[in-house]
Parts: structure tokens; sequence; C-alpha cells
């Protein structure tokens, strides 16, 4: 079955340390991912260079191989063949509170994702029956099929109970019963009948259902491992089984009956109330962020943490404008700009791998295509994001919705048809056309620009820049790009440069020049020389999880700046008993339009040394 697989699980163990230096070990659709003991034992390099691996990342502590839609094959084999002991307790990992709450929320809805592609899919072909008359909404097949995809939704409390608690480590099978109990018919019926109900005739239960509803159950369950780890401590090992399980139904069932579901179903309805105000007002925003941005997102994790709100806006209301159709278009977007990429470029190996991406961006699985072309390239990316955003706007100023979840890609449009309606099936299409058209021509203008002439693109001259000496910002020691602990900046895929460790909390001006932007977090600053040098210098790395805290910027965008002015402070101590690196990544994010850019280090190991930048 996986077989074929075998040498590259050994491989990547190998290169990660070993099974011993493994503390955990998962996969998602495309990426394998890893905690370890000891990151010096890793191979990073060889990794990253191994047959079957298209990118080695490290975000916020997790070790990520991206392998491809063939992920869980290699995935069974690592499991196979290794005798990895998952103890998460061993690795002492800070993280910063967005990566808390993301890892938690992906790793609560993730696993639910098969089954919710499941159900959407038998929903689509539900609707297709319909439309094409081979069914009528009143025959017991109609029934059934419907059956068959309400069943995930109406007990999704349950399912979601159980990755709550394996998350949060506590017994799933009692998160499971206690879920139970509050979508158990009798409650049903006390519902429907509307008289008071008292347990033990003082504790009042709120009237409210809870089938298909996400916040309730999250509520019921974080409380309820707090109560279950407390009881399991006080209660002896001899009589461990059978009164911790009967002391968590009771406490519990009494909570969320009582005070956790009824706030928890209070919390749904502000937040059904926030998705219909988005849905009526602002409907094109979700659509064109998600559209524009999702790239951005796949690279730093954050898409795992916005997500479900399409599912919780489908529990809700019965469908999804939120996620679903800015994440179609997106990766259709993505996928065209390979597909450009294939046809335009000479290099061989890359037309495989852009073909291949290509292919599977389509399907819905971007990753291969934009951690091998498009990141890479740079221009694709741009060109995408752009396609994104513009049929994403298409897709929201027609408040265009998904009836069911499942993958983002182009057999997702099926999705779009309910509501006894093609509408909002017609409307993806145009909005896919429009993104792919967008997309194809921006990534066919701009290869004449970027694409090197060795793979033979002839370069568009377009702008001429200036000679350039960029003086260091930072004082500290200079380190080469290709040291820094993150892989965009690493891979000098957002530009050429160098990279400082601070010795002093302070950025100045390298040249003369303007303010493109200062980051909202304050922890990062664009800037333009007089004579065309796009610069990027990004305090610390992960750093916007801190919100502006330990930051202070003294200029805003669009200031004109001179050399040496101090542009902004922060706290190195502060920033590192955080638990961040203050590595300061420096890059020309406009390289592509010089023929060299060189680091030159003086005899100093407290200065960042000079840039050379030689004009095209």
């Amino acid at each position: 079955m996986s077989k074929k697989y075998e040498q590259l699980a050994q491989d990547i163990v190998q290169q990660l340390g070993g099974q011993e230096n493994i503390t955990d070990a998962y996969h998602c659709q495309t990426r394998l991912r890893f905690k370890v003991a000891d990151e010096k034992k890793i191979g990073k390099q060889k990794l990253d260079e191994l047959d079957g691996v298209t990118k080695y990342i490290v975000n916020a502590g997790v070790h990520q191989v991206v392998i491809g839609t063939h992920v869980k094959d290699v995935f069974e084999e690592i499991e196979k063949n290794s005798d990895i002991v998952i103890n998460n307790e061993s690795v002492s990992e800070k993280k910063g509170p967005l990566s808390t709450i993301i890892d938690f929320v992906a790793g609560t809805f993730q696993p639910v994702i098969p089954a919710l592609s499941g159900a959407g899919m038998v929903k689509a072909v539900l609707a297709l029956l319909v439309v094409f008359q081979v069914v009528t909404p009143e025959s017991q097949t109609y029934y059934l099929l419907n059956l068959f995809a309400d069943g995930v939704f109406f007990f999704l409390p349950i399912i979601l109970a159980f990755t709550v608690a394996q998350k949060l480590k506590s017994n799933p099978i009692l998160a499971a019963s206690v879920a139970a109990m509050m979508l158990h018919p009798n409650w049903g019926e006390l519902v429907t009948a509307g008289d008071p109900v008292k347990f033990f005739g003082v504790i009042p239960f709120t009237l409210a259902s809870y089938t298909s509803t996400v916040i309730p159950i999250l509520i019921v369950i974080f409380i309820q491992s707090y109560v279950e780890k407390f009881i399991t401590k006080i209660i002896p090992k001899s009589v461990e089984l059978v009164f911790v399980p009967m002391l968590t139904f009771l406490i519990m069932g009494t909570l969320a009956f009582s005070i956790l579901g009824p706030i928890g179903g209070i919390l749904g309805g502000y937040l059904a109330t926030f998705f219909t105000y988005l849905s009526v007002n602002v409907s094109w925003l979700p659509a064109v962020l998600i559209g524009g941005f999702l790239p951005i997102m796949v690279m730093f994790g954050l898409h795992n943490g916005v997500a479900p709100l399409g599912i919780m806006q489908m529990a809700e209301l019965g469908y999804d404008s939120i996620f679903g159709p800015g994440a179609l278009v997106s990766n259709v977007a993505q996928a065209t700009a390979s597909a450009v990429v294939a046809f335009r470029t000479k290099n061989k190996k890359l037309k495989q791998v852009a073909i291949s991406g290509s292919i599977t961006a389509y399907m819905g699985i971007t990753e291969p295509t934009l951690y091998g072309v498009n990141l890479p390239k740079k221009y694709p990316l741009v060109a995408a994001m752009i396609g994104g955003a513009s049929g994403g706007l298409y897709a929201g100023l027609t408040n265009t919705h998904r009836f069911a979840t499942g993958s983002s890609g182009l057999p997702a449009v099926l999705l779009y048809i309910g509501d006894d309606t093609m509408r909002f099936f017609w409307n993806i299409i145009i909005a896919l056309i429009i993104s792919a058209a967008v997309t194809a021509v921006l990534t066919y203008v701009l290869s004449f620009r970027f694409e090197k002439e060795e793979e033979g693109i002839p370069e568009i001259k377009q702008i001429i820049l200036e000679d350039t000496r960029m003086n260091s910002p930072i004082k500290g020691a200079v380190i080469p790009l290709s040291q820094v602990e993150d892989e965009a900046f690493a891979s000098e895929a957002l530009g050429k440069g160098f990279a400082i460790v601070p010795s002093e909390g302070k950025v100045f001006a390298p040249f003369d020049g303007k303010v493109v932007a200062v980051f909202p977090t304050k922890h990062g600053i664009g800037l333009v020389s007089n004579t065309g040098v796009e610069v990027l210098i990004h305090v610390g790395l992960n750093t916007v999880e801190l919100n502006g805290e330990y930051f202070d910027a003294l200029v805003e965008a669009n200031q004109e700046v001179t050399k040496g002015q101090l542009l902004l402070t922060f706290d190195i101590e502060k920033i590192q008993e955080a638990g961040y690196s203050t590595q300061i990544p420096v890059v020309v994010t406009n390289t592509p339009q010089y023929s060299e850019v060189k680091t030159i280090v003086p005899n100093n190991d407290d200065l960042a040394g000079d840039v050379l930048v030689i004009k095209v």
C-alpha cells in the first residue's frame, strides 16, 4: 500500500535526529508535522533536499515536512517502522497567545475535516440528483441521502467533543459521552415542551437545543478537561475506573445544562449575528481577504485558525461565506500562476514541478506549487494574490456561499448547489474565471520582466537603479541569511540580504529615502532609498505574535528619512524572555531588479557590514 515510501520515511526520521529525538508526530493534508527534543540534531539542509520532500519548514516549534497529497502513505511508513515515543509533556516549548489559539483550533477541527468533506460531497450529489430530476425532495431516496449527509452535522458536538478532549489530553470517550447527554432525545422533548426544568427542584436548566452547535461543546469540554484531571488526582487508583467517570458525568452534566451550555448558546447567537452582519453589510470583505492573502496564511499556519470560522458559520446559518469562496478562488489562482510558469519557463525541472503542482492545486492542495514554484519565483505569488482577491471580490459582492464543507479545489464547485437554486453555483464559476483570467494575464506579463535570460525569457528593463551602498541599520553581529531560523528568509524567497544578531535595540535608517510601511505590530519596517533600493527590516522571528509589545515605532508610512535616523526601538531582553528569536533579517525585496547583491563584512564582530547593490 505505502511500501514504496518506506525509504523516504526512514530518511526523514534519520534527518530529524532519529526516532529517539522525535517527541510527537502527526500529519495534515500535505505535511508531516514533528516536535523534537533537540533541534541541533536535525539535518535541515539534507532534509530539504530529500527526493520526495517539497519543503522543510519550522513554524512555532513544529517541524513541517511538506510531502504532498500522499502524505498519509509516508506517515503510515513512519508509524509502522519507527518506535516513536509520543510525549508532548517533555518538550518545554513557549508559545505566544496567537500560536496557542491557532494550535488549539487546528488540533480540534482538522481531524473533523474528512467527515465534513464526505458529508459535503454527499449533499452536492443529492443537489445534482434533484437538479437533473433523478430524485424528488418527496422521495425516500432523497430522505435517506439527506440523512447520510446530515448525520455528521447533527452529531457534530459529539465529534468535536472527542477531538477537543484529544487535544487537551483528557478522556475522549468521557467527553463524547457528555456531549451525547446534550443531544439526547429526552432533552430534546423537554426543550420542545417548553416547561421549566429544575434539577433537584433547585438548579434551573436552560431550555436550549445543542444539535449542530459548536461553541457550547467547546466550552463544556474545555472545562471538563480540568474537572476530570482534578477528580483523577483525588480519587484513589483502586476505584478510579468507577468514580472518575461517575463524578465527571454528574458534575459536567449539571454544569453543561445549567451554566456552560447556555453561555455557549449565547456566544453562538452573537457569532451568528456577526456572520449575518457580514453576509448582509460587508459580504465582499471575507472573500477578498481570504482570496488575496490565503497563501500568506498558509505559509505562517494562520489558515488553520480561520478555516473553522466557515464550519461555525455553517453550523449556525447552514452555509459558509467566510472561508470557502475565498479559499477556492485563491487555490485556482495559484494553480493558474503555476501553469503559466510551466508554459513560460525553459527550465525542464521547474516546468515539471510547475505542471504537477498546478494539477494538485486545481484539486485543492496548493503547498507543492506554493513552496516549489510561486514563492521561490515571487512574481507568480503576487499575481495569484491579486487574481484571488479579484475573484473573491465578485464572489463576495454576489454573496456567494457554499452549503457544505469540503476541499477547496475545482470539485468543490458542486458544494455551491443548494437552496433550490443554481445561482451560487454559476456565481462561483464566474468568480473562478475572473480569478484565473486576472492571474494568467498578470503572471504572463510579469514573466517577461522577472524570468531570467538563461531560461530563454528576455528581461524587460523598465527601471534603471543606481548603485547604492547601504549602511548597517542595527548594531550587532552579522550572519548569513541562510542561518536565519525562518524558511521564508533563509531560502531568500523574500530577497537577498543578511541578518543581524543585535547588541542594541535600535533600528536606524541605512540610507536616505522614504518609509514605505510600518507593520501594525511595529516589529518590521519597509524602506525605499532615493536610488530605488527596497529594503525590509524584520525585528525578530514570529514577533508579530507579540502584537507590538516591547516595540516602539518612531516613524510612519510615507515619511522621508535620512541616513542614521532612528526609526524604531525594541527591548531585546523582553523579546527573548517571551520565547522569541531576536535575529533580524535585512532583505532587499526588489532583488530581481539587480544583477548582484553583496554583503561586505568589515573586520568588526559588532557591525553588520554594508550591502553593495549593483545596478542591472
